[in-house]
């Protein structure tokens, strides 16, 4: 099952474990933030743009119930790891990993046939320099194959009326993430800043947005990942107790 390269790590979270490779993107804390962040309910249809390897798929479907969901993402090496990590935990009949280009996704999908859609999109713009060698991981971090808008209009293109956007995203994309919101009917209702240290300014956001919404924006409480010490702080550590707890 495992290619050169490649290695399984465990998930510590219900015997999960994800593939990943040893010289392409791998995931971080910024996916376990998004997974916890999104509220499903029993039966919802979840499409996640950019899925990686697999990992904010995997950490959703073991936290909810019932859902389906299937992750999308453009590159066909990481597109297959995704797939067979979605093998190796039993998971074929609640993960679909599918081999696109968010752009004109709905004419694969179908329009308006999902109660929910998430994103950890590329966060950079194009640049004429990168900071990576690796292709995959220019493709993971800057926004080569669409951008924020391009993320954006998938989503509302994708959803239902009512249905709900989570992104998470870096803040000084704010403004614009705002603007294509709006631009394509999805309204900002939930907004929380992940701050790095408890003394810091934040550099991430989790956004919750939904199509058709009336206005009304909720600020929730900042997210503090690391104390002055350098430990992680109080919070995220029940981010991931719950997870690992969310089946007892």
């Amino acid at each position: 099952m495992l290619r050169d390269g490649e290695r399984l790590d465990e998930l510590n979270l219900k015997d999960l474990v994800i593939i990943q490779h040893k010289d392409k993107f791998k995931f971080g804390m910024d996916a376990v933030l998004l997974a916890n962040f999104v509220t499903a309910k029993k039966g919802d249809k979840i499409v996640d743009l950019g899925c990686g390897s697999g990992i904010i798929p995997i950490l959703i479907a073991a936290k909810t119930q019932d859902t389906f969901i299937y992750g999308v993402e453009i590159q066909e090496d990481m597109a297959d790891m995704a797939t067979r990590s979605v093998v190796i935990n039993k998971m074929e009949e609640r993960i679909k990993i599918i081999k696109g280009d968010v752009r004109g996704l709905e004419k694969i999908l179908g329009y308006e046939k999902f109660d929910i859609v998430t994103s950890n999109p590329p966060y950079m713009p194009v640049k004429t320099g990168f900071d990576k060698k690796q292709k995959s991981e220019n493709i993971a971090r800057y926004e080569i194959y669409g951008g924020l808008e391009e993320f954006i209009k998938a989503a509302s293109k994708l959803l239902k009326f009512g249905g709900k956007f989570f992104m998470i995203h870096r803040t000084e994309r704010l403004v614009d993430i705002l603007y294509f919101l709006r631009k394509y009917n999805l309204e900002p209702k939930k907004l929380r800043f992940v701050h790095p240290y408890v003394d810091s300014k934040p550099n991430l956001l989790l956004i919750e947005s939904k199509k058709g919404s009336q206005p009304g924006l909720n600020i929730l409480a900042p997210l503090y990942v690391y104390e002055k010490s350098g430990e992680y702080t109080k919070e995220i550590i029940e981010i991931y107790s719950k997870m690992q707890l969310e089946e007892e």
